[in-house]
């Protein structure tokens, strides 16, 4: 961590501690509506909002109801089982055709690899609504529109961006020595590719795996235009409670999602550094 040198100037000094005072007020800014929610969650009252028992710290005023109410109500449950069956193959779709995209973009001999990989990253860098409105009139005239497989290949290609974008930069240190060599040694593309290039960009996969996972889990704007009340995902639910019957056990459902999305943001972090390492781009 660097350290303001005893030397510094006044206006050095500063800006070394005004830097991380504006750093720790825009942390503060983003993070407070998450934390909110937390303690939120544990109300034995039906309130959105912070009781007098809750501020006095009184045992009687926090309660599970609304964590049990999720696992136990098939409103919620229903939708939650629509996630965890929509994302993972969303997710499988993402990170097969992104990484392939992203190791046939690596090569050198790919003509205008700027501009397709500014069409395979759109769908991150579009207004979502632009993208939903699009899938939705693409989907009704293919026949997919809300169906469970019409869902998914929407998501996936949310997720595709992700993944082109963390592979491609795990394959920036990549060095082409190695496949050549395997080449050499009698080792077909495939072979090369499970055995000697995997192995070596799979810290960069799995992160785009992991974002992938989250954008579908969590998105609800796409699978409002393309999806059916079949395929209403947890995002969908939490939405339309919002919107018709304010149940606070939406406060627990968005306090598991941020958690998961804490432990999956987390393993990209400690993947990351892995993969930094295995490249030498950071001390062991």
């Amino acid at each position: 961590m660097s350290s303001l040198p005893p030397y510094a100037t006044t206006g050095q000094r500063i800006w070394f501690y005004g830097f991380r005072v504006i750093c720790g007020l825009i942390f503060f800014f983003l993070i407070a509506p998450i934390i909110t929610i937390i303690p939120l969650s544990f109300n034995a009252e039906n309130f959105f909002t912070f009781t007098p028992g809750m501020l006095a710290l009184d045992p009687e005023a926090y309660s599970l109801q609304h964590y049990r109410d999720f696992f136990t109500n098939p409103n919620w449950q229903q939708p939650l089982w629509n996630s965890i069956k929509i994302a993972p193959m969303a997710t499988f779709l993402s990170v097969s055709l992104g990484t392939l995209a992203a190791i046939g973009l690596s090569q050198s001999h790919v003509p205008f690899k700027g501009a397709i990989m500014a069409i395979l990253i759109s769908p991150m860098i579009v207004p979502l609504i632009i993208s939903a409105a699009g899938m939705y009139f693409f989907y009704s005239r293919i026949g997919l529109q809300g169906t469970y497989l019409g869902v998914v290949l929407a998501h996936a290609a949310l997720g595709i961006p992700f993944v082109i974008i963390t592979v491609t930069a795990t394959l920036v240190g990549f060095d082409r020595s190695l496949t050549r060599a395997a080449a050499n040694l009698g080792a077909d593309p495939v072979t090369t590719f499970f055995r000697v290039q995997m192995p070596l960009i799979l810290p960069g996969v799995i992160s785009g795996g992991l974002f992938a996972f989250i954008t579908s889990f969590d998105e609800v704007v796409v699978v409002l235009f393309v999806g059916s009340a079949g395929q209403k995902t947890l995002p969908w639910q939490m939405f339309t409670g919002l919107r018709e019957q304010i149940s606070p056990t939406i406060l627990a459902a968005a306090t598991i999602l941020v958690s998961i999305s804490v432990v999956l943001l987390a393993t990209v972090e400690i993947l990351r550094r892995r993969s930094e390492r295995l490249r030498g781009m950071s001390p062991q």
